[in-house]
């Protein structure tokens, strides 16, 4: 039997999945869909509003209509907790992130 280093082939793997993310995370985005580059938080560290590349600024409301309909680039609605949360693409790469970016 042939001893296999599962170590090495899981991290190849992991590394694989997280050049792939980086690749796609750099792709232009639709021309009809918006980049969100800042988000504001509150007193709890919570997400209440967002920022766009062209400046516009969304309560979290709007973003989440905005990202049903296809109109934010690189982010998800899901549904958990008996409501619509807005989350960044798990695409692996944690500068892009919405907790992690910058603040307005």
């Amino acid at each position: 039997m042939v001893s296999k280093d599962f170590e090495q082939v899981y991290n190849e793997y992991k590394q694989q999945g997280e050049d792939q993310a980086r690749s796609e995370a750099g792709a232009p985005v639709r021309t009809d869909q918006e980049q969100i580059i800042a988000v504001r938080k509150n007193e709890d560290g919570d997400i209440i509003a967002f920022k766009t590349e062209s400046g516009r600024e969304l309560d979290y409301i709007s973003a989440l209509e905005e990202a049903k309909a296809g109109k934010l680039a690189h982010v998800d609605v899901f549904h958990k907790y008996g409501r619509d949360i807005l989350r960044s693409e798990p695409d692996g790469v944690k500068e892009n992130n919405l907790d992690n970016l910058e603040t307005f």
